[in-house]
């Protein structure tokens, strides 16, 4: 039996933090009496208080490239008084490290990373058959020769129904018809996005079907969201109009979404709604959508690269998925098999 509280050191991507719930789920029922509290940055944070086995969210005061150990030294002196058994530090990265080894958590559990040797005190190698990134992280909590336990959990996020109503109202979205939810940005580099024009094509075809259609996304997705409502005027772009936690409970009252290999994409699979997930530049064996979904990944011989804008120029992993074998598989993930196998035929 595990005694005393467990601290998290998480990611600081929103698709890794939403599968950091699978790490959750394991620790709770192994150890059902200590409390689990997250570790991580501002922008993320907002998902921690929607994963039900998590007690605490505590924010981490740097931002990407930063190293500020003032802050870092204030927090942990702060967390030392939670007396905390045992850390997980899920990213390999010095910086999050740091603040377990400052709080003084006697075991700090993590793979090898840079310059971490002493920060991390219970170091693992990674198992080479391990390839998903959720294999990865529950991983760190077996004892020496114990097996994954198959199969792993799933990701949850809790919906708010009254912040579900709040936005829609808020937005003037209604839900009378089935909603194509569509997310074609990828913060990591454009070497994950299906072009905004095939998006667009989609759109088209869903509205055309009597479906609506929404565009999530953050600010920096703003282009391409106009980009399909300038040729679907029927469609809503909502980028950069939503909170995280927002976009959770939207994501949520929709029939289907399509989405690139993004934090989106994990959010729909934690809120249980079908997935079309499009792959190019990274590979579906390590963050697949762990929920209903269909992967669309052409496997050229050039993929995966992880490449943040294409090496080679023609993002022919992307380009090649077709807008016809896309919409085949909404409707199918919606349960319109007559109208995808329809849509199929030449």
């Amino acid at each position: 039996m595990h005694s005393g509280r467990i601290l998290i050191a998480g990611p600081s991507w929103i698709g890794d933090l939403v599968i950091t719930d699978v790490l959750l789920q394991y620790l709770h029922r192994r150890y059902p009496a200590a409390g689990i509290d997250i570790l991580a940055p501002a922008w993320v944070l907002a998902l921690v208080v929607r994963l039900d086995r998590a007690s605490r969210a505590i924010e981490l005061p740097a931002g990407h490239g930063e190293l500020p150990l003032g802050r870092l030294w204030r927090l942990a002196r702060q967390l030392r008084a939670e007396r905390y058994a045992s850390a997980y530090v899920l990213p390999r990265s010095l910086k999050s490290a740091l603040v377990p080894f400052l709080a003084g958590v006697p075991r700090r559990i993590g793979y090898r990373g840079e310059y971490r040797w002493g920060l991390i005190n219970t170091m693992r190698r990674l198992d080479s058959t391990h390839r998903a990134l959720a294999e990865r992280y529950v991983a760190l909590a077996l004892k020496p020769g114990e097996d994954l336990p198959r199969p792993l959990p799933r990701p949850g996020l809790r919906v708010d129904s009254r912040g579900q109503a709040a936005a829609l109202s808020r937005l003037r979205l209604e839900t009378r018809r089935p909603v194509l939810a569509l997310a074609p940005g990828a913060a990591y580099g454009p070497a994950k996005r299906w072009p905004a024009e095939s998006y667009a094509a989609l759109a088209e075809r869903a509205v055309q079907a009597g479906w609506g259609v929404w565009i999530f996304g953050g600010k920096a997705d703003r282009e391409a969201g106009e980009i399909i409502r300038t040729r679907v005027p029927a469609a809503s772009n909502l980028t950069g109009r939503t909170r995280l936690v927002e976009a959770v409970d939207l994501i949520a009252a929709t029939r289907v979404m399509v989405s690139n290999d993004s934090g989106l994409m994990h959010i729909a699979a934690a809120v249980a709604t079908p997935v079309v997930a499009l792959y190019g530049s990274s590979s579906p064996a390590y963050t697949p959508p762990l929920g209903r979904s269909v992967v669309l990944y052409l496997g050229l011989e050039c993929s995966p690269c992880f490449a943040r804008q294409c090496p080679l120029g023609h993002l022919a992993c992307l380009r090649g998925i077709t807008v016809e074998s896309v919409w085949t598989e909404v409707l199918c993930l919606a349960g319109q098999a007559g109208e995808a196998a329809a849509a199929a035929s030449p």
